[in-house]
C-alpha cells in the first residue's frame, strides 16, 4: 500500500508539474486548438510522461531494494542490522524475581556471525547472547542458562519493563518480542520497509546476472539461444494461427454459412485461456516442440478469426455499393474494398495475439523444454533465483514491447490509410 501511495503521489505530482511547464512553453498546431475533448488526433503520447514513467519504476524498485545505484537519502527504511539489547525479567515460584539482559546480533543475510561474549550477571537470571539474521526471527530460551530452570517455576514476565504472556507480544526498540504458548521469547527484528533480496533483488544484481548469463550461459546454452527458442516458437505459432485465422475470419464475415458454422466454435474457444489446453495439447502431441508450437496457434488462432470477421463486418457498405454501381466483380470489391478496410483491424488482432504468444509461452516451455526464456524463469524459481527471474520477465518484456514497435511501424507503412473515412 505504502508503495502505491507514493507511484500515485508521484503520477498525480508529475502531471501538474509537467503540465504547467508545457502549458506555458506550449507551441504548434495542437497547443492553438480550442477544442482536444474527444479529437483523437489531439491525443498522443506524452514523451516526458513515458520517460518520468519508466524513471518511476527503477525509483520506487531501486529505493524498496537498497539499490547502490541510488544515493542513500532515497532509500526506504531498510531492516535492522547491528546489536540489539533488551532487558527480561523472570520470575520464579517462589514470587523471587530477577532482570537479566540479552544481547542480539542481527547481521546481514547469508553471512556468519559470532555469537557475542557477554557477562553472565550477578543475579539468578543470567544474560544471553544470540545471532539473528535481519528478515529472519530466531527463538530465545533465556531459561536455559539461568540457575532457576522451568522446573523451579521460571517463567518470563516483562521485556524492556513491558508485561508480556504466553501468546502476547511486546515492541522493543529493536523489534518485536513475542512468546510462545510454552513461555519461550521469539525475537523478530525491525524489517523496515525494503524488500529482502529473495524477493526483490536490487536493479544492479539483475544487470549482473544478464551480464554472467550472457557470457557463461545457463543450464548449458547461452542467452541467446534461449531466447531465439523463445522466439522461434512464438514466430512459428503465431504465423500458423494468423494463416489459419485470417481466411476464417474473412469466411465468417462475408458468408452467413460459414458464420452460423463456425462461430459457435469460435466464441466457445475464444474465453477458453491457453493454458488450460496444456494437458490435452500434451496427450495430443507430447512434449516435444510440435506440442510447444500447437499451444501457441491455438492462443493465436480464435483471435486472427475475431479480428478478421471484425474488420470484414466493419467495413462501410458504401464503399461496396460504390464499387458495385462502377461495375466492379466481387473478386475486385474483395481485393480493392474488403481486404484494404478490413487490415486496420487484422493489425489490431496481430498485436494483440502475439502479446498472448509472448505470454504462454512461458507455460508452453514448461512441459520437457531445454531451452527457452520461460524455461529458464521457471526453473530459476524452483530454487528460488529471484534475480534470474525477474531478468527472464523483463527481457520477454523487452522483447515483447519491440515486437509490437515493429508491428506499429509496419501498419503505418502498409496501412497509411487507418482512420480515414
Amino acid at each position: 500500500m505504502t508503495i502505491l501511495l507514493i507511484y500515485i503521489a508521484i503520477f498525480v505530482g508529475s502531471f501538474f508539474l509537467v503540465r504547467l511547464i508545457v502549458d506555458q512553453t506550449a507551441k504548434g498546431y495542437a497547443a492553438r486548438k480550442t477544442v482536444t475533448f474527444g479529437d483523437e488526433s489531439a491525443v498522443t503520447s506524452n514523451r516526458i510522461a513515458s520517460v518520468i514513467s519508466v524513471l518511476t519504476i527503477f525509483l520506487i524498485w531501486g529505493a524498496f531494494t537498497g539499490s547502490s545505484l541510488l544515493p542513500g537519502f532515497l532509500h526506504a527504511p531498510g531492516p535492522f542490522e547491528g546489536v540489539a539489547t533488551m532487558t527480561y525479567t523472570a520470575e520464579a515460584d517462589d514470587g523471587s524475581r530477577d532482570d537479566a539482559t540479552i544481547t542480539v546480533l542481527v547481521h546481514p543475510v547469508g553471512e556468519d556471525a559470532q555469537v557475542p561474549e557477554v557477562e553472565p550477571g550477578e543475579g539468578w537470571a543470567k544474560n544471553d547472547a544470540y545471532t539473528i539474521g535481519a528478515w529472519r526471527s530466531g527463538l530465545m530460551r533465556v531459561d536455559a542458562n539461568d540457575e532457576k530452570g522451568r522446573d523451579e517455576g521460571h517463567r518470563v514476565v516483562a521485556v524492556d519493563g513491558m508485561e508480556i504472556a504466553p501468546g502476547g507480544e511486546v515492541e522493543t526498540g529493536f523489534g518485536r518480542v513475542g512468546m510462545s504458548q510454552k513461555g519461550t521469547l521469539n525475537f523478530e527484528p525491525s524489517k523496515g520497509w525494503q524488500m529482502e533480496p529473495i524477493w526483490l533483488p536490487p536493479p544492479e544484481a539483475v544487470v549482473a546476472r544478464l551480464g554472467g548469463i550472457a557470457s557463461e550461459g545457463y543450464r548449458g546454452s547461452t542467452l541467446w539461444e534461449h531466447l531465439g527458442y523463445s522466439l522461434f516458437r512464438v514466430v512459428v505459432g503465431f504465423v500458423a494461427g494468423a494463416l489459419v485465422g485470417i481466411p476464417l475470419g474473412y469466411a465468417m464475415g462475408l458468408s452467413a454459412w460459414f458464420r452460423g458454422w463456425f462461430d459457435p466454435i469460435v466464441e466457445f474457444m475464444r474465453p477458453v485461456p491457453p493454458l488450460a489446453l496444456i494437458p490435452l495439447v500434451i496427450i495430443w502431441a507430447g512434449i516435444g516442440e510440435t506440442g510447444k508450437i500447437i499451444l501457441l496457434f491455438l492462443a493465436a488462432l480464435w483471435i486472427m478469426a475475431i479480428a478478421a470477421r471484425s474488420g470484414v463486418s466493419g467495413v462501410n457498405i458504401t464503399k461496396v455499393h460504390a464499387a458495385y454501381s462502377l461495375g466492379a466483380s466481387k473478386a475486385q470489391i474483395m481485393r480493392h474494398v474488403i481486404v484494404p478496410n478490413s487490415l486496420p483491424e487484422i493489425f489490431t488482432g496481430a498485436r494483440v495475439a502475439m502479446g498472448v504468444c509472448w505470454g504462454t509461452v512461458v507455460a508452453a516451455e514448461l512441459v520437457a523444454a531445454e531451452k527457452g526464456a520461460g524455461m529458464m524463469i521457471m526453473v530459476a524459481s524452483k530454487f528460488q533465483l529471484t534475480d534470474i527471474v525477474l531478468m527472464g520477465i523483463i527481457l520477454i518484456g523487452v522483447i515483447g514491447f519491440g515486437i509490437d514497435m515493429l508491428m506499429r511501424k509496419a501498419e503505418r507503412v502498409l496501412v497509411p490509410w487507418k482512420g480515414r473515412s
